[in-house]
């Protein structure tokens, strides 16, 4: 065994693990990796060499996934890279694989950073999709909606997470939250709890706030609701919550490629 093997977290994991045969052999089974996989894997760990210029976009992901899972992070960082950089129309094609895997884990953070660059333009499209939007992953949702540059409306951006929410604990979606009970709106709290400081309550229209906030006002903290009432009252009169900038709203018209 040479040094470099041991580069992977996982391989000397494995192999301090495994025990030796008959004939003083320890065996490691990868039932995921491919042959193919496996090969450019070795020509990595022993050589240092990635060789990506021929390969198909799928197989480049995959393999960039079995890297991952091998924690061979910087192979994995390479082909992330190369992805970003080079095959950003295949990713653009598969965008709700790519958002999916990538926010699985926190190893893929120039592909969430990308994910989130497209999605700030067309986040109205994963929304609208339902079936992806009631699975979409939390962190996928936290680092979207605290993005400065998110194209949409506050009271839209609420009135998605409440559904989110909702979705998250199906026994709330059969009433309205005027038949909720205390332990409803803790469900639908606590299910939120890492969405709701990133909303921009003092950005909407008291409209927005009587006819969208004020229905599901039980899962806000009583101080922040009182200050959202007293500004939307009054806008200049000064609270203790705190108060998030407007969001920055780009208008060149953006034409999709999402799939």
């Amino acid at each position: 065994m040479t040094r470099r093997i041991l580069m992977s977290l996982y391989f000397r994991n494995e192999l301090a693990k495994t025990r030796k045969d008959n004939k003083n052999i320890k065996t490691i089974n990868l039932y995921n990796v491919s042959a193919e996989q496996f090969e450019i894997i070795i020509k990595y760990i022993y050589g240092g060499v990635i060789l990506l210029k021929d390969l198909d976009e799928p197989f480049i992901f995959n393999l960039m996934l079995v890297a991952h899972e091998l924690f061979l992070e910087e192979m994995t960082k390479f082909i992330e890279k190369h992805l970003i950089e080079e095959k950003t129309h295949w990713l653009r094609s598969q965008f709700t694989r790519i958002h999916q895997k990538s926010f699985q884990n926190n190893q893929f953070q120039n592909l969430q950073e990308w994910c989130n660059d497209y999605l700030v333009k067309y986040a109205n499209q994963l929304f609208d999709a339902t079936e992806n939007f009631k699975s979409l992953q939390e962190n996928a949702l936290v680092s979207l909606i605290k993005r400065d540059d998110l194209q949409m409306e506050e009271v839209k951006i609420w009135n998605i997470i409440i559904k989110w929410g909702i979705a998250q604990n199906p026994n709330l979606s059969s009433s309205g939250p005027e038949k909720w009970t205390n332990e409803n709106f803790l469900a639908l709290k606590n299910a939120l709890q890492n969405c709701l400081p990133h909303i921009r309550y003092f950005q909407m229209s008291g409209d927005d706030i009587i006819d969208n906030v004020e229905p599901y006002h039980k899962i806000l903290d009583k101080n922040l609701w009182d200050d959202i009432m007293k500004r939307a009252v009054n806008p200049n009169r000064p609270v203790s919550s705190i108060i998030h900038p407007p969001r920055i709203f780009n208008t060149t018209n953006f034409t999709s490629s999402y799939d």
